[in-house]
């Protein structure tokens, strides 16, 4: 099964679209505020495009096909709430038009999210730590 995951993922990954890329640009790396991202996590039978494991903080961006899946994405924040996950779901025409706006709700989100208070020589997270700047999207 897990083999299974790690094909998907990787394949999700491969094939993300152009809101996913520049929302992964915002998050790599630790950019936001030193925070750790994952993409295309297993929760459970989902992927989320993108977690913060430490803070159980889920994005999701959702293209022009989820304004027809309105249930399938009510179930899967649901299942992804009770496993005891935060989701933001942003539209994909919102990351595209501003993606300072997704940063700063997405650093708003993280400073509400209880700290596990890790340590920074295993941990995700490390507190005191400088927000690095935001990204260019090559928009002016």
């Amino acid at each position: 099964m897990k083999d299974a995951q790690t094909t998907r993922a990787r394949e999700l990954r491969r094939d993300s679209t152009k809101p996913e890329r520049i929302c992964w640009e915002l998050l790599r790396d630790r950019r936001l505020s030193g925070i750790k991202f994952r993409r295309q996590h297993p929760i459970g039978p989902y992927y989320a495009d993108f977690a913060c494991v430490s803070a159980k903080l889920v994005i999701e961006i959702d293209g022009e096909h989820h304004a027809f899946q309105v249930e399938q994405d009510a179930r899967r924040t649901a299942f992804m709430e009770h496993q005891g996950w935060h989701v933001l779901r942003f539209s994909a025409s919102h990351v595209l038009e501003s993606p300072e706006g997704i940063w700063t709700a997405i650093d708003v989100a993280l400073a509400a999210a209880p700290s596990p208070n890790l340590s920074p020589s295993g941990g995700e997270e490390h507190e005191g730590q400088v927000q690095a700047p935001l990204p260019r999207s090559g928009r002016t």
